[in-house]
């Protein structure tokens, strides 16, 4: 709460420190106090294998869980709580940067026309939701936590809260802006009036704000219609809200947009963290090199 993490972070701590307690208790570690370097160690080992009775997790679940490990000794450390820090040699296991698979920008065009099924309020809310991940690179917790008070259609911009709570103020292009309206005029009113006046944007039927899932089933919903979930080139075909997400930050980099800008929109903290898409463009460096360099060409 001190640090203002998201609820569904708070929650996935929460887990991870339960299933923690679960394997000091089976030890038979009673107090903080007993745990050593190894104890936590064979924890990690237990993430990864399932040798405690639970799922065996993935690099970056494992990560997760350690991290929330280390920050409760940490804590009871700096309390006082206990002498030493069992945790603070144990290093989360690494995390392989997978580059994020976009869509092309036909293969969005596609996905935004298939949520405009009709003139339903529904409709209307799907294709004003998804247009705005798009155009924002807003997180899904960002865009359903979005208030009527959060949008500045004179400025042509809207105001996000991320991670921790903080804030930042993206544009928004007149695609969205006009899907986000057509909304707000003929379709939230029908909705809300189910409801007891919740300030929320984007509403389910019950008049209620539209939940995290509910959105998620939103998005997979328009790319069943748009023929985009079956197999790539890979085997696989995973559309998810932060496809939205990455393919925004990819078509914007690809477009020319500078680092720094694209880091601003998405509200990441370190630059580094953006830094990834820009490997998903180097097609079109390449394109750029061979164009513009006087002894790219023989």
């Amino acid at each position: 709460m001190e640090r203002g993490l998201s609820p569904n972070t708070l929650a996935a701590y929460e887990r991870d420190l339960g299933r923690y307690a679960d394997f000091l208790r089976a030890r038979t570690i009673l107090t903080p106090a007993a745990v050593t370097e190894a104890d936590v160690t064979a924890f990690l080992e237990a993430l990864r294998t399932g040798a405690d009775g639970g799922r065996p997790l993935a690099a970056s679940s494992a990560s997760r869980t350690v991290t929330a490990v280390r920050g409760w000794h940490k804590f009871l450390h700096a309390e006082g709580i206990t002498d030493a820090d069992p945790s603070a040699a144990v290093r989360p296991p690494q995390v392989g940067r997978r580059l994020p698979k976009a869509l092309t920008v036909d293969e969005v065009r596609r996905l935004l026309e298939a949520a405009d099924v009709d003139d339903s309020p529904v409709s209307l809310r799907d294709r004003a939701l998804l247009e705005l991940l798009y155009a924002t690179g807003a997180r899904i917790s960002e865009a359903v936590g979005l208030v009527v008070d959060d949008l500045d259609a004179e400025s042509g911009c809207l105001r996000l809260f991320g991670k921790g709570r903080k804030e930042r103020v993206v544009p928004m292009g007149q695609f969205a802006w006009d899907a986000l309206e057509a909304y707000l005029v003929r379709g939230r009113p029908v909705l809300a009036a189910k409801g007891r006046g919740v300030p929320e944007v984007f509403l389910n039927t019950l008049g209620r704000p539209l939940s995290r899932q509910s959105a998620w089933a939103v998005l997979q919903q328009a790319a069943q219609r748009a023929g985009l979930t079956g197999a790539d080139a890979q085997g696989e075909r995973h559309i998810s809200p932060h496809t939205l997400r990455h393919s925004s930050a990819t078509h914007l980099l690809a477009g020319g947009a500078d680092v720094r800008v694209v880091q601003e929109m998405l509200g990441h903290a370190s630059v580094t963290t953006t830094q990834i898409y820009t490997k998903v463009t180097v097609d079109h460096l390449r394109e750029v090199y061979a164009t513009s360099h006087p002894r790219a060409r023989g």
